[in-house]
């Protein structure tokens, strides 16, 4: 299902933000951060909307950092995180990878590597926005 954006912003305004959800099985990919802001949390693959892209351009441009090639695009949800300042909307895209792929590190100053995470068993500390989505009962797979 093709991902049209049809949100308008400034590019002097706060960045939209993409959390990414790449599923396998029951599973979903996360990484460790590496980066000042909320460092040795766990997010999910994302970040800021480019101006003039697609959410579905933004989500494949920000997945390359795992170095999955990905087969199926798909919306689930958009949330508001009202979290901390700069306070920007995200928008959740779901993908799914080949699952015979394995994820690679490709940008080893900002992530300590990625690995599959049971949604039931989740590491902590999550990411703050991906946290807020959990607390709320948000579940990427809808038929568990």
């Amino acid at each position: 299902m093709p991902l049209q954006s049809h949100c308008h912003y400034h590019r002097s305004q706060n960045k939209l933000r993409v959390g990414v959800f790449l599923l396998k099985g029951n599973k979903v990919l996360l990484g460790r951060r590496l980066t000042a802001v909320d460092r040795n949390t766990f997010p999910l693959p994302g970040g800021h909307l480019e101006f003039g892209e697609s959410f579905g351009q933004s989500a494949a441009r920000e997945v390359e950092e795992t170095g999955l090639d990905i087969t199926e695009i798909e919306f689930l949800t958009v949330t508001n995180n009202v979290l901390s300042d700069p306070k920007p909307l995200q928008f959740i895209v779901f993908l799914l990878p080949d699952p015979n792929q394995m994820p690679i590190n490709l940008d080893p100053e900002k992530c300590d590597g990625w690995d599959w995470y049971d949604w039931n068993d989740l590491p902590k500390p999550l990411f703050e926005p991906l946290e807020a989505i959990v607390l709320r009962g948000f579940n990427p797979f809808p038929s568990h």
